[in-house]
């Protein structure tokens, strides 16, 4: 099978992509997870390129946030590997993980309500202590999300859904992450805000930041996404280029509305 083409593997199981000619920044194999009385991932694989947008999509229950919470070090695998950058990250803890650039955007966003804008956004860097690149960062931060300059002073509970969503992506990248996982940043924003959320995904991706983003709305994440997954009941079910994930007659049955 050539690299990047999409389709179901011939023996039912998950179909992956051969072996690649670059080095992935992250490479999960094999990777198990059960959780109270609950096997969650039954055996995943996936890898991310330096500067790649990878979506991974599927419905309700899929596994996709186990995914994501698993990868941050939040949940622990019963097996598998997960090599980031050339490394495994087993027996790393989540705050190790961060520290290494690996940042989650959770869904349900988690800003710290009581806090201001600004104040939201300088945790994101509190693994840091070059201060005067902190305040540049602040400052690109405001210029990549200027609703957020305009309300840097104001508490973040305060905010619209979509101010938090820009809060929490922005918080995040404060950290200087390679990798940045995004948990459904469209959920239950109005439909101009989710344009908005979107096009900011796109400006980071063009930064050459690698994104792995879990999205409900499949036809928006496999638009704005390089290659993407699909996941059914734990398990990676196909595989392939966007473009050719978003033609697919069973992804467009299942996922797209046609």
């Amino acid at each position: 099978m050539s690299r990047g083409t999409a389709r179901r593997a011939p023996t039912g199981g998950s179909m992956m992509m051969h072996e690649t000619d670059f080095t992935p920044l992250l490479e999960v194999r094999d990777l198990q997870v059960a959780y109270g009385g609950i096997h969650a991932l039954k055996g995943i694989d996936l890898h991310i390129a330096p500067g790649e947008l990878v979506a991974l999509i599927g419905s309700n229950g899929a596994g996709k946030t186990t995914t994501l919470k698993t990868l941050a070090g939040l949940l622990h695998p019963t097996s598998g590997q997960i090599q980031y950058d050339g490394k495994s990250l087993k027996n790393i803890a989540a705050h190790q993980r961060a520290a290494m650039g690996i940042a989650l955007v959770p869904e349900g966003r988690g800003v710290f309500a009581r806090m201001t804008v600004a104040e939201n956004l300088l945790m994101g860097a509190y693994s840091r202590s070059d201060k005067n690149e902190i305040t540049t960062d602040l400052e690109r931060m405001y210029g990549l999300f200027p609703r957020l300059a305009e309300r840097k002073d104001q508490l973040a509970g305060t905010l619209s859904g979509g101010e938090q969503q820009m809060v929490a992506m922005a918080r995040a990248l404060m950290s200087r992450p390679r990798l940045l996982m995004l948990d459904e940043p469209s959920m239950g924003l109005a439909p101009l805000m989710v344009q908005k959320i979107f096009e900011t995904i796109r400006d980071i991706a063009a930064l050459g930041m690698s994104i792995l983003l879990v999205e409900q709305n499949a036809r928006l994440a496999l638009q704005v996404a390089q290659r993407g997954y699909v996941m059914e009941s734990g398990a990676i079910t196909l595989s392939g280029a966007a473009s050719e994930l978003l033609g697919s007659d069973a992804v467009q049955r299942a996922y797209l509305g046609s």
